[in-house]
């Protein structure tokens, strides 16, 4: 697309001043001082293919996708949301260490404190958004706008229904270390999954419930550490989360097995 001069616009793009009964030209009516002059900035219809502009929700970066893009994942959301992560304490670790540094509240309910503890004193104690709790003791939370609250269950292989469940502004991250018994029934119940190394009986099972390809089924026993495949509804995406010298040294590198 070119750009044209039109009736009473110059070449240059600016309103040309309009002449009075006596023939002079009056100055540009309007507010203000009369701002810097710029031509204007024109491409070809073949150019307009080559514009983009990312666009994604506000939120925690994960990982990079296929393509090398960031992959953000809204937690703080105005609506119930929940997610199964199916993998590694490393993960769910890095989730939410990153979650906490958006500003919001990370609530751990965990059967192994021992395993979040260093993550607590390197956060200030439990003062700085991160506070772990025995399982079934999660108090309410108080979630709300300018507080969003990140409830993470780290509970085993059969955690027990919360006490505590997803809300306004109030999501909760289940992980499960293995495809367990009960995770059929977490995994309906959640909008989105995220599923990291498995088994080949474990992904022909998770396959059929969240009827994936089976491209995918197939790729789910080779994952590398640090990969985890994200599925929401009929989308699904590979991701490698990348970890910070600061999460290295706090958590060490990317790994599956705890």
């Amino acid at each position: 697309m070119t750009a044209t001069t039109t009736r009473g616009a110059s070449a240059s793009g600016e309103p040309e001043p309009s002449a009075g009964r006596s023939g002079r030209r009056s100055p540009r009516s309007g507010f203000g001082l009369r701002g810097p002059r710029h031509g204007r900035h024109s491409v070809s219809e073949e150019q307009l293919a080559a514009l983009a502009l990312p666009i994604g929700d506000d939120g925690v970066v994960i990982g990079v996708g296929a393509e090398g893009r960031p992959a953000v994942l809204g937690i703080n959301r105005p609506t119930p949301y929940d997610v199964v992560l199916i993998g590694g304490l490393w993960t769910a670790q890095v989730l939410a260490l990153r979650t906490a540094a958006t500003g919001a509240r990370v609530a751990v309910e965990t059967g192994r404190p021992q395993a979040w503890v260093q993550m607590v004193h390197a956060m200030g104690g439990g003062q700085n958004g991160l506070a772990v709790y025995e399982v079934g003791r999660v108090p309410p939370q108080g979630a709300s706008a300018g507080t969003p609250v990140l409830v993470v269950r780290d509970c085993g292989m059969r955690p027990p229904r919360g006490r505590v469940t997803s809300g306004p502004w109030q999501s909760v991250l289940t992980l499960l270390p293995y495809l367990s018994p009960v995770a059929p029934r977490l995994v309906r119940q959640a909008r989105l999954v995220g599923v990291q190394r498995i088994s080949p009986d474990e992904a022909a099972e998770l396959g059929r419930a969240l009827s994936l390809p089976r491209g995918d089924v197939e790729a789910l026993p080779t994952l590398a550490d640090g990969f985890t495949l994200w599925c929401a509804d009929r989308d699904r995406q590979y991701v490698m989360t990348q970890p910070t010298d600061a999460e290295i040294g706090l958590l060490g590198t990317p790994r599956r097995m705890d």
